[in-house]
């Protein structure tokens, strides 16, 4: 039995010996795959733990005007974070933060809630920190466990307020912005640009983002800010040369009067823009680090609309103005010449069945040719022109001339122009037996009715004008959309005669007080019906009237005649073409008294009894002098 039992306790272990053989082999395994084979795995697991990354901010590339000036750019500046391993250590960290420099609940409650979207970044608490700041936060850093200062490129407009609605401004990218993938590459944290220029060509002058990293503990506090970890430096935005002019810029911003609304543009021939401006505006400079929450409030809620880009995203009645575009209209279908008196001459209005239509001048301006009738902006003679083209002419012709497009500029948000593609539009809007077609034709023939225009493009309309071929292009402020030309139409000698009816517009027409004797200039006046308050006036001229080499359009809400705009329009005119020693002050007062008012008004249709014979008298007229067609 001894024997036997010796046998079997030397079997068993030797059983046992295999068994913790095979274990420490098993585990001396795992140890090399661990520590040998997968060394590289777990390594960068454990410094993914130890080590936390932190975005760079790429510099943005600058924005310059076409002599090289600067409209944007990049100066030092701090950004203040924090890391905090729970929403209660962050707002703990907060409240040391607000014992230092100043710091409000609500801020206090936007970086807690931002923290809650991305917890692996640094939650912001100030995105554009002054020098002040950053030097009393380091006195208390000893206090304020967790806290990250870092150098950051900072975003500066010179010329403020008066590039506002033209370069636009940057913020931190959204989560909707993110969610509708509106910013190809982008992530939390990552600036952008939201409006105007910085939005239009955000990707050319973004950059890419570096990255550095912070040592922290199991706990996710700081340990220290240079963690040794090898840095991905951030690669610099590219910069934009536009073809705006900033003297010109800041020119028409320094004139502009004080809390009138509206807008005014620039354009040189072949659609280059000179400036874009537009009022009441804002200060751009305050969105870098993230605006405020009161001012955004403030100029949200503000009736001005100071965010709103009156120059491209406000749509007005084209008023007189748009008597050029009829005029083009009737010379390109052989219905009129520049030499061709109306049937009726003027006397202050006409009648249409039971409605007189009134001209702005209640004595009347008796018989005109074109020019004449331009130059006086007289709008019984219009509604004559109307009447032969017919309402489908109008609606095709305004159409080919690019009155129901965009104008196709390189800034984004632009309005689409209200203007009917067939009298279709009315019989849906109104009904078919609810409008009149005749009365339609007379409101179009001024620029009323349903036909809104933006600035731009209007401004694009008389850059075809002004052009030696007659051919609108398409406006640009860095490069064009399109290279596609829209053709008024025109004979040589057609556009030159309604050139030469702008330049009587300000020699002896409506706007003759804005006539200057060294520099000859064309345009006109005109001034949009608007039922919520004062009508709001229109002026877009060029000069030199011969030769064209600027485009200048304005429109100015509430500002009642077309001649409450023409000084500000050739004073832009003069300080860009003839430069700051030619240009003298403006007295608007003195303008309004000597003008004769109101230039340029709409229709004001006067419902009277019915005489239908002196209706079809009228129309009787207009279609006897009508050419056969």
């Amino acid at each position: 039995m001894n024997g036997f039992d010796s046998y079997r306790v030397r079997e068993r272990a030797d059983v046992a010996r295999l068994i913790l053989v095979a274990v420490f082999l098993v585990l001396g395994g795992a140890f090399f795959r661990t520590q040998i084979i997968q060394h590289e795995k777990f390594q960068l697991r454990a410094e993914t733990n130890r080590l936390r990354p932190i975005s760079l901010t790429p510099p943005r590339g600058t924005i310059y005007d076409h002599t090289g000036d600067v409209i944007a750019e990049n100066v030092p500046g701090y950004s203040v974070k924090v890391l905090a391993p729970s929403a209660d250590s962050l707002r703990a960290m907060l409240a040391r933060v607000a014992q230092v420099v100043p710091l409000d609940t609500a801020a206090m409650t936007e970086v807690v809630r931002r923290y809650r979207v991305a917890r692996y970044q640094p939650a912001v608490i100030f995105g554009d920190a002054t020098f002040e700041t950053v030097a009393r936060l380091e006195e208390h850093r000893a206090v304020l466990p967790g806290l990250v200062i870092q150098s950051e490129p900072k975003r500066l407009y010179p010329a403020g307020k008066a590039v506002a609605h033209l370069v636009g401004y940057v913020a931190e990218v959204t989560e909707s912005d993110l969610t509708a993938e509106r910013y190809p590459g982008a992530g939390l944290g990552t600036i952008v640009g939201k409006a105007g220029l910085e939005r239009e060509y955000d990707d050319t002058l973004r950059g890419a983002e570096g990255v550095r990293y912070i040592e922290v503990n199991a706990r996710g506090r700081l340990v220290r800010e240079d963690a040794g970890s090898a840095s991905l430096p951030p690669t610099p935005g590219l910069p934009i040369k536009t073809t705006i002019d900033l003297d010109l810029q800041r020119f028409i911003d320094s004139i502009w009067p004080v809390g009138m609304r509206g807008a005014m543009i620039a354009m040189a021939p072949g659609g280059a823009v000179r400036a874009l401006y537009s009022a009441p505006s804002y200060d751009p400079n305050e969105f870098v680090g993230g605006i405020s929450g009161p001012l955004w409030r403030a100029l949200n809620g503000d009736e001005a609309l100071p965010l709103l880009n009156r120059a491209i995203q406000t749509r007005y009645p084209p008023a007189s103005p748009f008597k050029l575009a009829v005029s083009a209209m009737a010379l390109k279908r052989g219905l009129i010449g520049l030499d061709t008196h109306m049937p009726t001459p003027c006397r202050g209005g006409m009648r249409l069945g039971n409605r007189v239509f009134r001209c702005w001048k209640k004595e009347g301006h008796g018989s005109l040719d074109l020019v004449g009738a331009v130059a006086a902006s007289c709008d019984v003679y219009f509604y004559q022109v109307g009447l032969r083209l017919g309402l489908n002419a109008i609606l095709d012709d305004g159409v080919l001339m690019g009155f129901r497009d965009e104008s196709g500029i390189d800034l984004e948000n632009e309005k689409t122009p209200i203007y009917p593609a067939s009298t279709a539009y009315f019989d849906r809007l109104y009904g078919p037996r609810n409008w009149s077609p005749p009365a339609t034709v007379l409101n179009f023939s001024i620029g009323q009715g349903e036909n809104t225009q933006t600035l731009i493009n209007m401004m694009k309309f008389y850059e075809g004008l002004a052009s030696p071929d007659g051919r609108a292009s398409v406006p640009y402020v860095v490069r064009p959309t399109s290279t596609e030309k829209r053709d008024l139409g025109l004979s040589p000698a057609q556009l030159a005669g309604l050139r030469h009816s702008l330049i009587a517009v300000v020699e002896r027409g409506t706007a003759a007080g804005s006539r200057r004797k060294d520099l000859a200039v064309a345009g006109k006046t005109g001034t949009a019906q608007n039922p919520h308050g004062k009508d709001h006036g229109w002026f877009i001229g060029f000069a030199p009237a011969d030769k064209p080499e600027l485009v200048v359009g304005g429109i100015m809400e509430f500002g009642e005649h077309g001649t409450t705009v023409a000084p500000y329009v050739v004073r832009a005119l003069t300080r860009y073409l003839l430069g700051p020693d030619t240009v003298g002050t403006i007295k608007v007062k003195v303008l309004v008294d000597e003008s004769v008012p109101p230039q340029d008004t709409a229709p004001r249709p006067i419902e009277l009894d019915p005489d239908s014979a002196a209706a079809a008298r009228t129309l009787d007229s207009v279609r006897l002098a009508e050419p056969a067609r």
